[in-house]
């Protein structure tokens, strides 16, 4: 066995083009590291609907330029199998390790294969890439990044002609295809023929942003932003400077590109201590509101200073969606709000009164960017889709402006975030939200956590019966099947479900509380808390986590 997986790993030596990976894995083979070996070549990294996300080092199991040159074969080959020969791939890429190499084996790859490849000027944010690929009429994209996750990982993330992420069929075929390569010398690869874009695309997403705000509104609120060591800072500065907004105050210890994100454990603003930082800056400055990016500009943060001159917190995702619905409301959007299912059922409440449409789709804005006629979505997690005929994905930039805008109005009346926040409650029911998050580093974890779950599912949380409980990988009538687990309880909803990009089991939580007038709100909100608090203890008890 041991001679099997030493021979594995000296084949992939033979053909790893990257000296830096041929020097490492040389090292483990040489000192026999069984363990590290087996770590690195017990699979493939699979490729799905998220693409390709893990650990940067040598082997099979971890990204590299081998395994970013195989998928790139898979999905040229898969791309002229639908009769997109000599069409154009564009690619885009962060500023983490060895994303400029990825994008550069790609385009090469793309090249290679007959296909016309286009590399972004410099890293750019994702959604720069996302809106490329339609405004230049391509059959495909890619961007190289891993978002939010650790230092050590990257990312390879596929978009199809129409903007948007693969969604099943396509991931399988593409899969099917990556597992046909064989050997890399098999894989035609020229030293250039693919164009680099120049500053246009760009220019040409910049003057896009300016559709999302209503011409002659108000452009007041001061900000301080923070773009987590990633690349937005200068594509939100150029933003906010077109829309006339007053200049953030940069955190500048996390204002430029940084792949060791020195200053955070996690480069998301949604981990405890990431926006420490900007929380320090705020004090200082006494801005109206904090923005956050994640590194790759595709997420969008909101923290606002408690009533009073309390401190500084940060918006839940849900509460940020529901601000920036009721903002499209007031100004007459049109067309179809949606959301994921582990989303607050507010957003479907709003669109309701509004006489709006409104979907639920299953989680990632790989699935809510394909509504038909859709107008608006969101996801908790931090992403916004506010101006889907430019970019079909969360957008971390246009969102930023969206909520700027809002504060200044409410600035002009002098009301704030949260007072808005109130009148929603009271309009439509306190609609609390908290999650559970475990982050594992032994997957079968979460495997024996669902197991769990399903083989012994809770008949109560926090003192309520629970009224169903649905496995959701048969599917229901409106949504296709997905590893996850759906309780409902009077009034309360609980979704568990593995991430899809981290190694993490996600518990989502909401809780609504009827509220008859804005004196009914502290009560409310302290009823609410009480409860999540119950129903995450139980739940993580019958979860065993």
């Amino acid at each position: 066995m041991q001679d099997e997986l030493i021979a594995r790993a000296e084949a992939w030596l033979a053909e790893d083009p990257d000296a830096e990976t041929r020097e490492e894995l040389a090292k483990l083979i040489e000192a026999r590291d069984v363990a590290e070996l087996t770590a690195r070549f017990s699979g493939t990294l699979q490729f799905g609907t998220a693409g390709l996300r893990g650990e940067l080092g040598a082997g099979p199991m971890r990204m590299n330029r081998a395994v970013v040159i195989r998928a790139a074969a898979g999905l040229a080959a898969y791309l002229k199998a639908r009769g997109e020969a000599g069409g154009l791939v564009v690619i885009g890429y962060d500023a983490r390790h060895k994303s400029a190499d990825f994008a550069r084996d790609t385009a090469a790859v793309m090249t290679g294969a007959g296909l016309r490849a286009a590399v972004l000027p410099r890293p750019l944010p994702t959604p720069v890439l996302a809106y490329a690929i339609r405004h230049l009429g391509a059959v495909a994209g890619v961007e190289v990044t891993a978002s939010h996750n650790p230092p050590r990982d990257n990312g390879y993330k596929v978009y199809l002609g129409d903007g948007s992420q693969i969604v099943p069929p396509a991931d399988a075929g593409i899969a099917a295809e990556i597992d046909a390569v064989t050997r890399l010398d098999t894989v035609p690869r020229p030293d250039g023929g693919w164009e680099i874009l120049d500053e246009g695309v760009l220019d040409a997403y910049l003057a896009r942003t300016d559709a999302v705000l209503s011409a002659g509104s108000p452009r007041t609120a001061r900000t301080v932003y923070t773009a987590m060591h990633g690349v937005g800072k200068d594509v939100l500065l150029a933003a906010f400077a077109r829309a006339g907004f007053p200049a953030p105050a940069l955190v500048a210890e996390q204002a430029e590109p940084d792949p060791d994100f020195p200053t955070v454990a996690f480069p998301n603003p949604e981990e405890p201590g990431a926006m420490d930082l900007a929380f320090a800056k705020a004090r200082e400055t006494g801005p109206d509101l904090i923005i956050a990016n994640d590194p790759d500009a595709d997420r969008c943060a909101v923290a606002v200073q408690g009533r009073e001159g309390a401190d500084w917190r940060m918006l839940r995702g849900d509460e940020v969606g529901a601000l920036l619905a009721r903002h499209l409301v007031d100004r007459g959007a049109r067309g179809t709000f949606a959301e994921s299912i582990v989303s607050s059922s507010l957003l479907g409440r709003i669109a309701e009164k509004a006489g709006l449409p409104y979907e639920e789709t299953l989680t990632g804005f790989k699935w809510i960017a394909r509504v038909d006629g859709l107008r608006y979505g969101y996801e908790e997690a931090l992403g916004y889709c506010v101006d889907p005929e430019g970019v079909r994905d969360k957008d971390g930039i246009t969102a930023a402006l969206l909520i700027t805008e809002l504060a200044s109005r409410l600035k002009e009346d002098g009301r704030t975030l949260l007072d808005l926040l109130d009148d929603i409650a009271v309009e439509h029911g306190l609609h609390a939200t908290d999650q559970l998050s475990v982050r594992v580093e032994d997957l079968s974890v979460i495997a024996n956590a669902m197991r769990s779950l399903r083989e012994r599912p809770p008949t109560t949380l926090g003192g309520l019966p629970v009224t169903r409980a649905e496995d959701l990988t048969l599917g229901t009538d409106t949504l296709p099947p997905t590893d996850g687990l759906r309780y409902t309880l009077d009034g309360v909803r609980v979704i568990v479900r593995p991430s899809g990009t981290e190694p993490k089991l996600k518990c989502y939580l909401e809780v609504v509380v009827p509220v008859g007038s804005h004196a009914g709100l502290a009560a409310a909100h302290a009823e609410a808390a009480e409860l999540l608090t119950a129903i995450k203890r139980d739940l993580s008890a019958a979860a065993g986590i």
